[in-house]
């Protein structure tokens, strides 16, 4: 008997979920749904860890089909919204093929939307409005947040400035409640956590960013900015994308990027982390890879009755 209709692996940054993922999905004909809130735009690869090569090679017969990924410019607005739909029609269509969505991605707060079923307001970006909130305290924000809407308040991920401003720009729009659950489609899964040792994952985290520069992450960073796309709007990137503009613009010097670009994937790592861990007080059942061992993420498969397997 099949229990759920979907397995859901999720981790920090760096820590090979996607290696998990693709494998998983290879042993069970299953097709990788992407929970990402970078990996949505084109163009912007070493820096968003997108791992194409980790797929397969395209038309090869173990080649795994993924989704939700390069979908838009990055000169769009792309919110929560728009994922939570993208997202449907993508589920829809790989059970609707009879086979087992794999869902991955280190967007805790997109991985809960779809698995919980938010009701999320099609409330646009204000990109002003975000570069004026940008400015004030995080403490400040969060009481215009808890002026604004109390329940709302309670739903935000407030460990991110950005969240709690998205949050402010829904509250300001009177959009109510984001909790509640759609009719449709039902998401029943299995949510496998991939943990590490903090010590061994900040030398993956270091390694790993060692390996983007030498593939070209500057050169990307470089190629964006003269593409023409606002600076203000580019800040909103994410650290990787801040920093490599900012040493391409001569504020800092390599070694002081590097420094500083370190010390903010590692402490990103730590609020995926935070969120991952939290989610069981938020009443969702998770499972704990250690390393990401494929062996052990099985084994929590079988045992849940997920099996689907073609081999």
């Amino acid at each position: 008997m099949l229990s759920g209709n979907a397995i859901t692996i999720c981790g920090p940054t760096a820590s090979g979920k996607t290696t998990l993922a693709v494998r998983v999905a290879r042993a069970l004909g299953g097709e990788v749904l992407s929970a990402d809130s970078r990996q949505v735009y084109r163009g912007m690869d070493i820096g968003t860890g997108k791992d194409l090569g980790e797929y397969g090679i395209l038309g090869a017969d173990d080649f795994i089909p993924y989704h939700l990924i390069d979908i838009v410019d990055p000169s769009q607005i792309y919110t929560l919204y728009d994922y939570q739909q993208e997202f449907h029609r993508a589920f829809n269509g790989v059970v609707g093929r009879g086979r087992l969505p794999v869902i991955v991605g280190g967007s805790g707060l997109y991985i809960e939307a779809v698995l919980k079923g938010y009701r999320l307001p099609e409330v646009p970006e204000d990109v002003e409005f975000r570069k004026s909130m940008m400015e004030e305290t995080r403490e400040a924000l969060l009481a215009m947040l808890e002026k604004e809407s109390p329940q709302i308040l309670a739903d935000t991920d407030i460990s991110s400035k950005k969240r709690i401003i998205r949050a402010l720009e829904i509250a300001r729009a009177n959009a109510g409640a984001v909790c509640e659950r759609p009719p449709s489609p039902r998401i029943d899964s299995l949510v496998l956590y991939v943990v590490w040792e903090r010590f061994a994952l900040r030398a993956r985290i270091e390694k790993r960013l060692h390996d983007r520069i030498r593939e070209g992450l500057v050169d990307e960073v470089a190629g964006l900015l003269n593409s023409g796309i606002d600076r203000g709007r580019f800040a909103l990137f994410g650290m990787e994308y801040k920093h490599v503009a900012r040493y391409i613009d001569g504020i800092v010097g390599f070694d002081e990027m590097m420094s500083q670009l370190l010390q903010d994937i590692y402490h990103l790592a730590k609020r995926q982390d935070t969120w991952f861990r939290g989610m069981e007080r938020r009443g969702m059942t998770v499972h704990p890879i250690l390393r990401g061992d494929y062996e052990t993420a099985m084994e929590v498969i079988r045992k849940n009755n997920l099996i689907l397997s073609r081999a």
